[in-house]
């Protein structure tokens, strides 16, 4: 079975289930299509009691993709750009100091705040577990996930100022949040070497500062090239070739590549420079082919999220653990707010209850799925990924349909 048709398939049942979506259930796409994937792998799963043919076939195509690869090193890096080309630049420059804090300050302290408290959690259900395995968790769980966010929000109605912060969190954490877990990756790996604080700074200084410096030079070299012609075709292949292109470059020199795509995004996006850079007609033509190749993508991913069923092993106390793990990391993410939050709400006009709402719009998605599949069955992998599963579901599922409620209740 090639690379074609295992792509042929996902393309097939990501249009088939988009298609449901849209003509009888009418829920945003990401929150319907998973709902339909892993509604399909639970029925393979029923019918496999009397012809595992489907079962065996969807197995091999799950076992044949390694995810983590596909989301982090491919799809990830058009998946940001595509986000921070359409992110109102505006807004984001005036409100970069908490959006800093939060992406930052607020991913370290939910990691060791979820971490900490998830390990004396797991001992009540006896699972015997490092504590830090417990902080990789905390690690991978903390960061929002920006392909989520950005695919709900657009449906729920949140005032801009505050759709803002929770899309710009998003869109740094991400990158920030893996920087974070690689660190505590290499703790928690059984090695000889010891890492010291200066390996630890220099990863964070290599990783976001290059990564960031990375998307500013590539951010200025496409709006250069962009702005020498009028040919909307070349300046379509332009942008796409500044994320494939800048990708490489930044996995070659273990430079961040989400945060330098999330960077090239927001030059290129910025009304100023894209006004002087395109055409109407180019403008038209990227931002179209940037929302296509962005619908296509998180349809196909949030179909493999929900297919990444198959490969989970389910045991009880892991599913209990995950459930439990839901409220701690909301209340986690809540603390981990509360000082930026009251820091920067004196200076700048937040909205009503945006503690709350940035907490419950805070959703996990397939980047966290996809860091715990990276872990090593030493970092109690099984149960980590399980854990993690239960809370994306949850975050896409529940608080996805109701985030739009609690805006228009609280905001």
């Amino acid at each position: 079975m090639d690379y074609f048709f295992i792509i042929a398939v996902l393309v097939f049942l990501s249009a088939t289930f988009g298609y449901i979506n849209v003509r009888f259930l009418k829920l945003p796409n990401t929150i319907g299509l998973m709902l339909i994937s892993i509604v399909f792998t639970l029925g393979v799963f029923a019918l496999s009691y009397f012809d595992d043919t489907l079962l065996n076939a969807e197995k091999f195509i799950i076992t044949q993709i390694d995810f983590k690869t596909v989301l982090l090193d491919v799809m990830l890096s058009f998946l940001l750009f595509a986000g921070a080309l359409h992110t109102n630049f505006e807004q984001l420059k005036v409100q970069r100091w908490p959006i800093f804090a939060f992406s930052t300050l607020g991913v370290l302290v939910s990691t060791f705040l979820v971490g900490t408290l998830m390990y004396y959690i797991l001992q009540i259900f006896h699972l015997d577990i490092a504590y830090i395995n417990c902080l990789l968790f905390g690690s991978l769980i903390s960061p929002t996930d920006p392909i989520a966010v950005l695919g709900i929000l657009k449906k729920a109605g949140v005032p801009k100022k505050l759709e803002t912060k929770i899309v710009g969190e998003s869109l740094f954490n991400d990158g920030v949040g893996v920087v974070v877990f690689l660190t505590i990756f290499k703790f928690a790996s059984p090695s000889t070497e010891t890492i010291t604080p200066l390996d630890v700074l220099e990863l964070f200084g290599v990783e976001v500062v290059g990564g960031v410096l990375l998307g500013l030079l590539l951010g200025w070299v496409t709006y250069k090239l962009l702005k020498s012609i009028d040919d909307y075709d070349i300046e379509v292949i332009i942008t796409l070739a500044t994320v494939m292109v800048g990708t490489v470059i930044a996995q070659k020199f273990h430079l961040s590549a989400p945060l330098a795509m999330v960077t090239a995004g927001l030059v290129v996006g910025n009304d100023t420079l894209r006004s002087d850079a395109m055409s109407e007609t180019t403008e038209v033509y990227v931002d179209k082919f940037w929302e296509l190749l962005d619908i296509l993508l998180n349809t196909l991913l949030f179909v493999l999220i929900g297919m990444e069923l198959l490969v989970l092993t389910f045991k009880v106390e892991y599913v209990l653990a995950g459930l439990v793990a839901v409220p701690v990391i909301l209340v986690c993410r809540y603390l981990s707010l509360l000082m930026p939050i009251n820091f920067f709400k004196k200076k700048l006009d937040f909205v009503p209850n945006t503690n709350l709402i940035m907490t419950w719009g805070g959703l996990r998605g397939g980047i966290s799925i996809a860091l715990a599949l990276s872990l090593s069955e030493e970092m109690n992998r099984d149960l980590i990924l399980v854990i993690t599963y239960v809370v994306v579901v949850f975050s896409i599922l529940v608080q996805g349909l109701t985030v739009g409620k609690l805006v228009k209740r609280l905001a």
